[in-house]
């Protein structure tokens, strides 16, 4: 029986080419996004995983930088420039702080991660959260041009950056299982992902309160740092109390 133009045996599937491997630069969004099983395979692998997070560093850093310029463009032009460098330093220093955390639990529960595989799966998570940030960035610019209250601007990128988080966050559970795959153990590591997803959490909220601010005051001239004393959390009941009405804030 004669086989087609191809050469393939009739009723038979032509081979599927092999894949590359996750591209770099910019493209490593795009994979991220796509296929990111196969991202997460090739982490597990050992694949290229210093192109990777070069690749995944400057993705970030560009996303965080545009969203911080928005961010501080409700103030000056000098508060945008400073959130657009401020915004990455916070996000790149949570990282560095909280990596050795995760990774050392981790090897006291079994896993065989290296430690350049768990910080490629956290710089995941935060190029994630990068792009989230970034495809909000026209809704935050719609409420700037829009509204001139300070608090609900505050609050309106708390919101943002919840949203952001959390998926960010979910990306990191679902690499962390599957690269860790089910060895003994896995239970565990689950509750330390946990665990650790709430201390990156209280860093992160810290470690932007000590950078602020993001969002300048109208009120106040530029300022690159203010002096230390409250805490996140109070200030963002504060913005909520004076939205709905409760206190006002000088």
């Amino acid at each position: 029986m004669a086989h087609s133009m191809s050469g393939a045996p009739q009723g038979l599937a032509p081979a599927v080419p092999r894949q590359g491997k996750a591209g770099g630069g910019l493209a490593i969004v795009e994979t991220i996004l796509r296929d990111r099983q196969r991202v997460f395979a090739e982490i597990r692998a050992g694949q290229g995983l210093g192109e990777k997070v070069r690749a995944m560093i400057i993705s970030s850093v560009a996303f965080l930088a545009l969203y911080g310029a928005v961010m501080g463009s409700t103030h000056s032009l000098q508060q945008a420039l400073s959130s657009a460098a401020k915004l990455p330093l916070l996000f790149l220093a949570t990282l560095a702080i909280c990596a050795p955390t995760l990774y050392f639990f981790n090897l006291m529960f079994g896993s065989e991660q290296s430690l350049g595989q768990s910080v490629a799966l956290m710089l995941t998570a935060i190029t994630v959260t990068a792009v989230v940030l970034l495809s909000f960035a026209p809704i935050v610019l719609f409420f700037l041009l829009t509204s001139s209250h300070y608090q609900f601007f505050k609050l309106l990128n708390v919101g943002v950056f919840t949203v952001a988080g959390v998926v960010g966050v979910l990306f990191l559970a679902q690499g962390m299982r599957a690269v860790s795959g089910a060895r003994e153990g896995a239970r565990a590591r689950q509750n330390v992902v946990r665990l650790w997803i709430l201390i990156y959490a209280f860093v992160g909220s810290q470690a932007a309160w000590t950078l602020r601010p993001f969002v300048g005051a109208p009120s106040m001239p530029f300022e690159l740092y203010r002096q230390l004393g409250g805490n996140f959390y109070a200030n963002v009941l504060v913005s909520l109390g004076e939205i709905l009405g409760f206190l006002t804030v000088r």
